[in-house]
């Protein structure tokens, strides 16, 4: 399924769009699509005030892009929780229908929803709900690829990206967990980590898009 406006912004805004500028390159990563289709999208947004663009630098969210990047996160967020909580759903699993959910879910809808979870204030993926009409900002953290060896973390949020997820659930990998990095290979291999109960080679790539809390 092509990518529309919504992905691009909730995209931008899980890769700290809300703050600082993002690259054309990590949209593409992120979304798996090319390079040229990404250009076109960033175009359209900056037109709808969406998003400003900095030439060589990247795009970051309007105050409008923020409000309507935060409204679709909460909607999709709060639904995510509801499959994992009440429907058992695995975190990888709930990213594509909470997509087709938030569409036709109302304001009064995701408030109704919020109240009937408790107020949740994190999805299973580790991101920020916010309340209601509020701007969503993620916690300022590192990913994986930006420790040193010896260090100990702790897996605290992880980009809600369907290919991702699978990844991360196939090498058995979940949020809150604590680990030492053991190992970095060179040129962009690998990062090892490990704990008292199993050891994971973790692809560059991956690493790069999951932030974690140093302990």
């Amino acid at each position: 399924m092509t990518p529309n406006r919504e992905d691009y912004l909730k995209l931008i805004f899980e890769l700290g769009g809300d703050e600082n500028k993002i690259n054309n390159k990590q949209i593409v990563s992120g979304l798996d699509v090319s390079a040229a289709s990404v250009s076109e999208m960033i175009s359209k947004l900056v037109k709808e005030k969406l998003v400003e663009h900095s030439p060589y630098q990247g795009v970051q969210l309007t105050d409008l892009g923020l409000k309507k990047a935060s409204t679709l996160i909460r909607k999709h967020r709060l639904w995510e929780v509801f499959l994992v909580e009440h429907l058992n759903y695995s975190w990888n699993e709930v990213h594509d229908e909470a997509e087709v959910l938030e569409h036709v879910t109302s304001q009064t809808l995701a408030n109704r929803l919020s109240a009937y979870l408790n107020q949740p204030k994190f999805c299973p993926h580790g991101g920020v709900i916010p309340g209601d009409d509020q701007p969503v900002h993620e916690e300022k953290r590192q990913t994986l690829i930006d420790y040193p060896v010896g260090t100990t973390i702790r897996i605290a949020r992880v980009l809600d990206e369907k290919e991702l997820l699978d990844y991360l659930v196939s090498i058995d990998l979940q949020i809150h967990e604590e680990y030492t990095i053991n190992e970095i290979a060179a040129y962009e291999g690998p990062i090892s980590i490990s704990n008292n109960k199993k050891e994971l080679a973790i692809s560059y790539k991956a690493a790069s898009t999951i932030f974690v809390d140093r302990l």
